[in-house]
């Protein structure tokens, strides 16, 4: 079971701090991986398993940040309901944005640590990661992966963090054992249902840290031969369809007419700050875990769709936006394809985030490939 992270999405209109942290843990059916300032040893893994942390070079200056070129419906457009129309908005929230307890002088101990995981490569058996931060001084993604080979079933996730490191660290440390605990009281036939409120649970107990930020999560659950895909947020997971790249999730952004009007059916509204939808004028995302000061408008269920596995499902990229706001997802198929095919999915993960950061990327950016063909 392997949990990581790294993000750098600009969300919140004013700059965020992030922590990151990183723990190891391993046996012989999983391991699990998260990164930590405060602690700097990794445990001994299988011979299958490869992590390599790298000192990169200084961040990168001067790129502008794209918003996500797939995005068809604008924040522009009005409700249609003339109620709406007349309702006083909402004062404007301030997102106050501290330095939380992580220096900026990068030669005290905790901003040494901090570089030790600017870049983190993992090549795992049946899936592969690699993360890269962006130009923030800290990551605020994290990654997840349990897998057990011999009976077919897997938990994958990828989580981009807002606002800080600490949604995206929780969510990674506890929604796979949130849903598991609900599939067992539910059994696995209400698989769908059981999903939602694991993450329902995960946002509900974060809360109760009182924690600011807030996470992007994807997952998917491999099970009877079933690929069950959930999001909340814009991490997106794409499959190779016998080459042709297939989306199985749907980024929620408040410029998406589905979430901007369940935004303003609650008493909100979305706004266009420095070119970006936003819900109340300040984050650009409409779900994900925490973001307690936006909570009666940004919620935490997913959207899940099941898939069964066939052979022509190749390999599975899920990724956080540093990714797709520069990368299409025929292009990113197209370049994971010909590296997956001779087993060398670590080097497509990498490919694809060096490629996002040459076109501009200054985010945070996480990918992660899953082989399918392990599960048939």
């Amino acid at each position: 079971m392997c949990t990581v992270a790294i993000s750098n999405s600009p969300v919140f209109s004013p700059s965020s701090r992030v922590s990151s942290s990183i723990f190891c843990k391993s046996s012989p059916e999983s391991l699990t991986l998260t990164h930590s300032p405060s602690s700097s040893s990794v445990s001994p893994s299988s011979s299958s398993f490869k992590l390599r942390l790298q000192k990169p070079p200084p961040p990168i200056s001067g790129l502008i940040r794209a918003s996500n070129d797939e995005l068809t419906n604008t924040c522009s457009s009005s409700s249609t309901s003339p109620t709406l129309l007349k309702r006083k908005r909402p004062t404007r929230l301030h997102i106050p944005v501290t330095p939380g307890g992580f220096s900026a002088d990068r030669t005290t101990p905790a901003a040494a640590a901090e570089d030790r995981w600017k870049e983190v490569e993992v090549e795992g058996d049946g899936y592969s990661v690699y993360c890269k931060r962006g130009r923030r001084e800290a990551m605020e993604d994290r990654f997840k992966a349990v897998a057990d080979f011999n009976h077919k079933q897997a938990f994958f996730g990828v989580f981009d963090g807002h606002g800080g490191s600490k949604a995206a660290e929780f969510a990674a440390e506890n929604l796979e054992s949130m849903i598991e605990d609900e599939v067992v009281k539910r059994g696995e036939i209400e698989i769908v249902e059981a999903i939602k409120q694991g993450y329902l649970n995960t946002d509900s107990e974060f809360l109760k840290l009182e924690q600011r930020g807030g996470a992007c999560c994807v997952t998917a659950i491999i099970r009877s031969g079933n690929l069950v895909v959930s999001n909340a947020g814009d991490c997106r997971a794409v499959v190779s369809n016998g080459g042709a790249a297939e989306a199985l999730t749907s980024d929620h952004r408040p410029s998406r007419q589905d979430e901007k009007l369940r935004i303003e059916s609650l008493g909100g509204y979305v706004d266009s700050s420095r070119g970006v939808c936003r819900v109340l004028g300040s984050l650009a995302v409409s779900r994900g875990i925490g973001d307690r000061s936006l909570k009666q408008w940004i919620t935490s269920e997913p959207e899940t769709k099941t898939f069964k596995i066939v052979p022509e499902f190749e390999f599975l990229i899920m990724a956080s936006d540093g990714l797709w706001d520069k990368v299409s997802n025929q292009e990113a198929v197209d370049i994971a394809r010909p590296f997956c095919a001779s087993e060398e999915a670590v080097s497509a993960c990498k490919k694809l985030v060096e490629l996002s950061t040459s076109r501009g990327s200054v985010d945070d950016t996480s990918v992660m490939i899953i082989q399918l063909g392990r599960f048939c």
